[in-house]
């Protein structure tokens, strides 16, 4: 049995001397949903390409399905399905035409996979209305039904709720999960949606300039998104002297509203409170919060910082 579904080991990609990608090593194991956070121009949707080789490395190697070297990599490329960047449509197509396209380009000879996959995406009901016309939502689960001709393995997407509404981004997670769960398929998602990321993936994968920053298990990521008291008050930079000088803590953080996280005394609120306010600063908000993924992403890729 293949131990990893993705290995990449040092993977490099150069455009005019400059790293788009830089040492890239990460592992994916079988059915998991891995969720690849990144800014623009993070390097995301370039290490996508390489593993499925619409680009080639300038150096470093990946490993699909335990197998290496171009000629494997070509036969393990058929196990996967992807949808990088923009779906790729026949825009005076139906859906279920463009469907039918690439089942006959793929070599899949069962026809009934076309209505399955269109009632799997919710665009059963599209009839005779051409792609061209289709929102931009429709077109992304149209180009999520033809990334999953062939039942793929390993499915990679791009930015998969680009341009969904609320209603079908909670459709669109639900369809992710199903796959995991039902089909034990790997899904690799990049997105700009945090909280939607934090909902849907098992795994994380931080990318910043190319390089990866961290990989941690949704677990792990509960564990370090703490719980903090979150204070707001008139004088912020006299209240980080009184948590170093009368607290003795230096545990804390200044957001850029001004706002302070304080990590430490979770069960002695009263105390900050009382000191607080002994040293003459008016609070306008003192709460326990609990740290998003977008928080923990900002931390990561060195976006916070004590003051």
């Amino acid at each position: 049995m293949v131990e990893h579904v993705l290995k990449t080991n040092n993977l490099t990609k150069s455009y005019h001397g400059v790293n788009a990608l830089q040492d890239v090593s990460v592992t994916l194991d079988a059915g998991k949903i891995y969720g690849l956070i990144g800014q623009n121009g993070a390097g995301k949707t370039t290490f996508m390409r390489l593993v499925t080789g619409l680009n080639f490395p300038s150096s470093g190697s990946v490993e699909l399905f335990g197998h290496s070297g171009e000629k494997a990599l070509q036969a393990e490329r058929k196990r996967i399905g992807c949808m990088i960047e923009y779906p790729s449509l026949v825009p005076n197509m139906t859906a279920k035409e463009n469907l039918r396209l690439h089942r006959i380009m793929r070599g899949i000879p069962d026809c009934n996979v076309e209505g399955e996959l269109l009632n799997l995406v919710g665009l059963e009901g599209t009839g005779k209305k051409k792609a061209k016309n289709f929102s931009l939502g429709m077109k992304q689960r149209l180009g999520i039904a033809v990334a999953l001709l062939g039942n793929p393995e390993l499915l990679i997407l791009d930015e998969p709720i680009n341009g969904l509404d609320p209603l079908g981004v909670v459709e669109i997670r639900n369809l992710i999960r199903k796959l995991c769960e039902d089909k034990h398929m790997t899904i690799l998602i990049s997105s700009h949606n945090l909280p939607e990321m934090y909902q849907t993936a098992t795994n994380y994968i931080i990318i910043h300039k190319g390089e990866i920053k961290q990989t941690l298990t949704l677990s792990e990521l509960e564990e370090r998104c703490r719980h903090h008291i979150l204070i707001s008050c008139d004088q912020p930079e006299k209240l980080a002297s009184i948590l170093e000088m009368k607290l003795n803590t230096q545990n804390y953080k200044v957001m850029p509203d001004k706002s302070v996280k304080l990590y430490d005394f979770l069960d002695a609120k009263e105390r900050v409170a009382s000191t607080i306010f002994e040293n003459g600063i008016a609070l306008t908000n003192f709460s326990i919060e609990v740290d998003t993924l977008e928080d923990y992403f900002i931390s990561t890729v060195g976006g916070g910082r004590h003051v």
